[in-house]
């Protein structure tokens, strides 16, 4: 997976870049998030690499799939990653065109795995408690698994956080055993 990133990461850029600077991030996200969902449907990804289907019929089929979210920088770089064989890339693209967005816009996006449901209040008072520590805007998602017994675990990026009865239980039973 992280060999994936690495190859994706410098097409990201280059169009990150080109639509940072056209102020048409919201577009470009737009663009490589509909060509990373056609190449993702199992039925195109069996294409890509096969030898009876041309390059050309490959950029037509993806562009005609991503509809009008598809710019024509959007095209350019779908053309440039066809001429590369390097379609199957295009969901890993998507992810790291997402991150430098986020990034750009000084925001993050905050996963939560609680025990029980959490109180909008607290909610509230988590995501200000993260924004001020991490210094930017923070998009909170919580699920739900029963299975911390108590407290919660945030992930952001590489930081995690682990407040559950479970993980003290881990690292209680580590020390032991150590």
């Amino acid at each position: 997976m992280a060999e994936l990133s690495t190859l994706a990461r410098p097409y990201a850029r280059a169009f990150f870049e080109l639509q940072h600077d056209a102020g048409t991030l919201a577009a470009g996200q737009s663009a490589v998030d509909a060509m990373a969902a056609v190449v993702a449907e199992e039925q195109v990804a069996r294409l890509i690499g096969h030898p009876a289907v041309s390059k050309e019929e490959l950029v037509a089929l993806v562009q005609g799939a991503s509809g009008d979210a598809l710019s024509d920088d959007g095209l350019k770089l779908l053309k440039v990653l066809a001429d590369n064989k390097r379609l199957a890339l295009l969901p890993a693209i998507a992810e790291q065109f997402g991150l430098l967005k986020d990034e750009a816009e000084r925001r993050i996006a905050v996963d939560m795995t609680a025990a029980k449901p959490v109180s909008d209040d607290a909610q509230a008072a988590l995501v200000a408690a993260l924004s001020k520590r991490l210094g930017r805007d923070v998009e909170l998602s919580v699920t739900i698994d029963e299975a911390l017994i108590g407290g919660a675990v945030l992930r952001a990026g590489d930081l995690v956080i682990d407040g559950s009865v479970a993980g003290r239980v881990d690292r209680i039973t580590q020390a032991l055993t150590a």
